[in-house]
């Protein structure tokens, strides 16, 4: 999710605003490796944002597992991946 995180240039404050998690939250799933082993809605509250922003989740824990930008999710700063404005 860290990853997913930077790819759109977010801070754990605004990935915490968006997603509804806590910072202190964020902060503890980041440091884990490998699948986060937390309350489940939380980590789906979490991905949902970043979905929400551009990101994809592709691979499989156990194999290969990344994330990809889609085109048109936003990013910090107003700017879409694909370098247009947006508002907010």
């Amino acid at each position: 999710m860290r990853s997913a995180r930077h790819a759109l240039r977010w801070t754990v404050a605004e990935l915490a605003r968006k997603s509804g998690v806590s910072i202190s939250t964020i902060k503890r799933i980041e440091a884990e490796t490998g699948v986060p082993n937390s309350y489940r809605p939380n980590v789906a509250a979490i991905g949902a944002a970043l979905e929400a922003a551009g990101i994809e989740f592709i691979g499989s824990p156990e194999d290969g597992p990344g994330i990809r930008i889609r085109s048109g999710g936003t990013r910090l700063g107003g700017t879409s991946a694909s370098g247009d404005e947006t508002a907010g």
